[in-house]
């Protein structure tokens, strides 16, 4: 038996439906110079919304287990393509932005230190095909 299932059902032109096992869907589409009508985001950029939500949780997770009083937290994902298809991921840079005290720095990190090498179960997948990097900017 499957741990996590998620049915797809094509809905017309390029649109595809995703319903998850706990209620939630999503639309998946293309642009409209690739046959699509624009609904929904790219299968690709859902694989980078992943990441950013798998390492976003664990860090709030983690910092709030630190009590580490933070705002402004955003995460940026940029990747780069193969050129010769099946095109995938080979490089992706995760970027960082939030707004600390200065002495809680030091656990930003480490929290997203724990999360690339030990929680995020998205990052560890991206590991196995494309070059990771991560920043931290404070503001």
């Amino acid at each position: 038996m499957a741990d996590k299932i998620v049915k797809t059902e094509f809905t017309g032109g390029m649109r595809f439906k995703s319903n998850f096992d706990d209620g939630h869907h999503i639309i998946i589409d293309t642009a409209e110079n690739d046959g699509g009508s624009n609904s929904g985001p790219r299968p690709k950029q859902l694989m980078l919304s992943a990441l950013a939500g798998c390492t976003g949780i664990d860090i709030i997770s983690l910092l709030n287990k630190m009590r580490v009083e933070f705002s402004n937290f955003s995460i940026d994902t940029e990747a780069n393509l193969s050129a010769d298809h099946p095109r995938i991921y080979t490089e992706v840079k995760v970027i960082y932005r939030i707004s600390v005290k200065p002495a809680d720095r030091e656990k930003v990190e480490k929290a997203v230190n724990l999360s690339k090498e030990k929680y995020c179960g998205v990052s560890a997948m991206f590991d196995k095909f494309a070059n990771m990097s991560f920043e931290i900017i404070y503001s």
